[in-house]
């Protein structure tokens, strides 16, 4: 397929050069930009003369991304990584005598228990993308991770079932407004030619993090017994004190916007805003208006894209919270199963690491998406079906190779063909929220019953990534078209 992304193109230095002879700026940013590659106009245009004549010091660019890069993705990595353990480790929990001390293993309490963070997580997307702007970004991701580590450690003190649903739909609530707003901090500093290789390397320190998330449940598994409390209180206990700690750094380092950052020099940061300007026109902030509002929430596009997420996301989320009982079904002990559970997320790490490069390099994020979607369907099928356990094990392998791979390829292609900084605003929580419903229909559809071997639970998996090949299909052949125009 052509062109994926929106009418904003790469400018060259001649046409930017041959343009800035102008004494005014075009009417239609279309005007300069060598290719067309999408239908999306906003109202950013590049505001002077100079703008358009900037050219940046190559040496003074690669400095000032370096800097950008250290400042923003680490901390945002690692306090994600914290956030994706704490929502995902109810299986490591389950086998490691929750089940047993609360009765989960009854009807569909563990079910309900995983779906519970995600009612409150995806009605809390949009107002929290927009109090951002207002509290700031070290204020705002600080305070809601330092209240979400403070539920972790409370939860281990909970003896009912209830109790632990009920903690979790709470966790859903504060860690509504993390994913989203990382992000679209992240949106904002980059081009769209550089922003899948860091919303990936973003996400996924996370994966990273979540497979090595098994090894250190296992390591405070080893606990159970001290202090007269069992293994899996521990889990909870330890890793919602990370949390907290890394909460109260956070509020140290993590970067704001570019236009309010304290970071970078006064002419560091006028080569960012020139770059986004010269790239998509919307470094500054258009401020959110009900017309806008309403505007945003009737584009098309935007559910079209929380589609890919949603299905991109259901495979992740019921690998991350159903492989160890998974494994466990295989005839593996718990140990075994805690610590199988890392390699296949190394793995995906590295591959989505790779296809993010190759997508920024060539632009066709459509065809990966498409592809990856592909190698996830082969992996489920291989987990659900084959006879030999190593087999089914390298099943997952390939299944979270493709999921993981095609949730930055989402997020990059999202916001890389919607224009305007409050609607990306808006557009990554719609996306992001969408990701949320892949939880609950991961949770439904996982039920206690199939357990351990979750053939209905797979299938479905199977028919989202279906959905991304169908959607993403019809929505390559629609940016084809719109770019004939």
């Amino acid at each position: 397929m052509a062109s994926d992304t929106t009418h904003h193109s790469n400018i060259s230095r001649e046409v930017f050069y041959m343009k800035s002879v102008d004494k005014k700026p075009p009417r239609d940013l279309d005007e300069i930009l060598g290719r067309g590659e999408m239908i999306e106009r906003h109202q950013a245009q590049p505001s002077s003369v100079e703008e358009l004549s900037y050219i940046p010091d190559p040496v003074l660019e690669k400095r000032t991304l370096r800097k950008v890069d250290i400042n923003l993705i680490p901390i945002l990595g690692a306090l994600y990584s914290f956030a994706l353990i704490d929502r995902t480790n109810l299986g490591f929990l389950y086998i490691s005598g929750m089940a047993k001390e609360l009765n989960m293993d009854i009807g569909e309490r563990y079910s309900i228990s995983v779906m519970a963070f995600f009612v409150p997580y995806i009605i809390l997307e949009i107002p929290s993308n927009i109090a951002i702007r207002f509290v700031g970004t070290s204020r705002w991701l600080s305070s809601i991770a330092l209240l979400w580590g403070l539920t972790m450690v409370s939860m281990s003190y909970i003896d009912t079932w209830q109790g632990i649903a009920g903690t979790r739909a709470l966790m859903g609530a504060l860690e509504a407004g993390f994913f989203p707003a990382c992000a679209y901090l992240v949106s904002c500093w980059y081009t769209r030619r550089e922003m899948q290789l860091r919303l990936a390397c973003f996400y996924l320190m996370s994966v990273l993090a979540g497979g090595f998330a098994s090894i250190l449940a296992y390591g405070l598994y080893t606990l159970d017994g001290k202090a007269g409390r069992s293994g899996w209180r521990w889990i909870l206990f330890v890793e919602g004190l990370i949390t907290v700690g890394l909460a109260v750094v956070a509020y140290l380092l993590i970067a704001d916007f570019p236009d309010k950052n304290r970071f970078l020099t006064y002419e560091e940061t006028k080569l960012i805003i020139h770059r986004i300007n010269a790239d998509r026109g919307d470094a500054e902030y258009d401020q959110m208006s009900w017309a806008k509002f309403r505007s945003y929430l009737l584009d098309v596009k935007i559910w079209c894209f929380g589609l890919l997420f949603f299905g991109s996301t259901v495979p992740s989320y019921a690998i991350a919270s159903f492989a160890p009982i998974i494994l466990m079904g295989g005839g593996r002990s718990v140990v075994q199963s805690q610590l199988l559970t890392a390699p296949p997320f190394v793995a995906s790490v590295v591959f989505a690491l790779i296809t993010a490069y190759l997508c920024d390099k060539t632009g066709k994020r459509s065809l990966y998406l498409i592809g990856q979607a592909a190698l996830c369907i082969a992996g489920l099928m291989l987990t659900g079906y084959a006879q030999n356990n190593n087999v089914r094990y390298a099943g997952l392998f390939l299944a979270l190779m493709g999921c993981q791979a095609n949730i930055p390829c989402v997020l990059a292609y999202q916001s890389t063909n919607i224009v305007g900084q409050s609607k990306r605003a808006i557009s990554n929580a719609i996306v992001i929220g969408f990701g949320g419903f892949g939880g609950i229909y991961s949770a439904l559809t996982f039920r206690s019953q199939d357990a351990p071997r979750y053939i209905p639970g797979l299938w479905a998996s199977v028919a989202c990534e279906v959905l991304i090949i169908i959607s993403t299909t019809f929505m390559g052949l629609y940016f084809v078209r719109e770019n004939k125009r």
